[in-house]
């Protein structure tokens, strides 16, 4: 495993040397994906016992890992699919990461950052039916609330539809997405055929300088969605900051020339953009954002997204 950092930002980028594990299954199954999402509690023992207690499947009971550092303790819980939440307590580690990592001599992670700061929310798919099951665990099991619901009307286009609940608990936002009856198969239909069954759809990175970043991202070779056409710069983002009332403080030229959208409300607006699947497979992606105020998701710009995965489903023959 290598531990990925850029500021809050932590990814582990985990493979297997032995075919016959867990890991290489879960591999065989799903491609790349998101497998642990990790959550930092005060108390590991506490967060395991409260969820079990209310439902959870528990798949790992407090454990404790100690080096010359300090102690680590951690637990887990089954969700969606074969993706688990572990409850991390780090109060008593003063390591650079967990027991049994090792630092990168002379890493220096100013060298290589483009911006990026934090996770701003993780996505989850699930099958047809089942958002609410989920909603209600997040709410019953695990102490968040809902945020925001989007039905089918309002994420929709010509062939194809999905609905999404976001739920919140402090600065930890997990919206979830099922599908919903199209013409075509969505973008989520194509997802949970191609992962296997449910899982993390995308992670979104939170930046301050959303040009800045994307720049150099698109400099470092990184595909991002094709962008919107040229009316929804020359018409529906101008329309849509003169409803709101808002005055975007970013040179909308490069905007364009970038292919981010645009979003806006009674709170600022946002913007951000989406990659190209980052495996084989047309599952994980992730979604570059930047808030100016607006707390949102990008409601408005739903219907120019889901049409730009289309093209790319179209391309693929799986529309």
């Amino acid at each position: 495993s290598y531990v990925m950092q850029q500021g809050k930002i932590r990814l582990v980028l985990t493979g297997a040397y032995h075919p016959n594990t867990e890991l290489s299954a879960h591999h065989m199954m799903h491609g790349d994906g998101v497998k642990v999402i990790a959550l930092e509690v005060p108390d590991a023992a506490a967060a395991y016992e409260a969820t079990t207690s209310r439902g959870a499947t528990g798949l790992q009971a407090v454990i404790e890992t100690e080096d010359e550092n300090g102690v680590i303790r951690t637990s887990a819980i089954q969700i969606y699919g074969d993706t688990i939440h572990r409850f991390v307590e780090r109060s008593d580690y003063k390591g650079v990461f967990v027991p049994g990592y090792r630092a990168i001599p002379n890493a220096d992670e100013s060298k290589n950052a483009v911006g990026l700061a934090a996770i701003d929310h993780m996505v989850g798919n699930v099958e047809l039916g089942k958002m609410n099951y989920w909603v209600n665990f997040y709410h019953q099991v695990m102490g968040f609330r809902q945020l925001i619901h989007f039905d089918d009307q309002a994420i929709s286009t010509e062939y194809s539809a999905l609905m999404s609940k976001v739920m919140e608990n402090g600065r930890v936002k997990f919206p979830i997405n099922e599908p919903a009856q199209g013409k075509k198969k969505s973008q989520i239909e194509e997802y949970l055929d191609f992962y296997h069954g449910p899982g993390v759809q995308h992670i979104a990175l939170i930046t301050d300088d959303v040009i800045r970043t994307v720049s150099e991202l698109r400099r470092r070779g990184v595909e991002f969605l094709t962008p919107p056409p040229n009316a929804y710069y020359d018409e529906v983002i101008i329309e849509r900051l003169r409803e709101k009332n808002v005055k975007v403080k970013e040179d909308l030229e490069e905007i364009r020339k970038l292919g981010i959208l645009v979003d806006a409300d009674d709170e600022g607006y946002l913007l951000q953009i989406f990659t190209r699947p980052v495996g084989d497979r047309p599952t994980l992606f992730f979604e570059i954002i930047q808030r100016r105020g607006s707390r949102g998701f990008g409601l408005g710009n739903f219907k120019a997204l889901f049409e730009s995965i289309e093209r790319e489903q179209a391309l693929r023959g799986t529309l």
